[in-house]
C-alpha cells in the first residue's frame, strides 16, 4: 500500500457578502502519480466518514469505463 503525508486545507471563498469554507485534501504527488492511484483529475467522488473506524473514505461515483 502506498503511503504519504497529506494535509487538510481550508481555503475560504467570498461570494457576494458571504464567506464560504472550502476544504481540500492534499494528496502527495508521489501518491497521485503512482500507477496504483485509482482516481483521475476531474473525476467525481463520494466522500464518506466512517465514524466507527474514524476514517475518511473516498470512492468514485461510477465505475471506470
Amino acid at each position: 500500500m502506498l503511503e504519504g503525508k497529506g494535509k487538510i486545507v481550508n481555503r475560504p471563498t467570498q461570494t457576494g457578502k458571504k464567506l464560504y469554507n472550502n476544504y481540500f485534501v492534499h494528496i502527495p504527488t508521489a501518491i497521485a502519480r503512482d500507477s496504483a492511484f485509482p482516481f483521475r483529475i476531474g473525476e467525481e467522488v463520494i466522500v464518506t466518514i466512517d465514524t466507527k473506524e474514524k476514517k475518511l473514505v473516498i470512492r468514485r461515483v461510477s465505475p471506470k469505463i
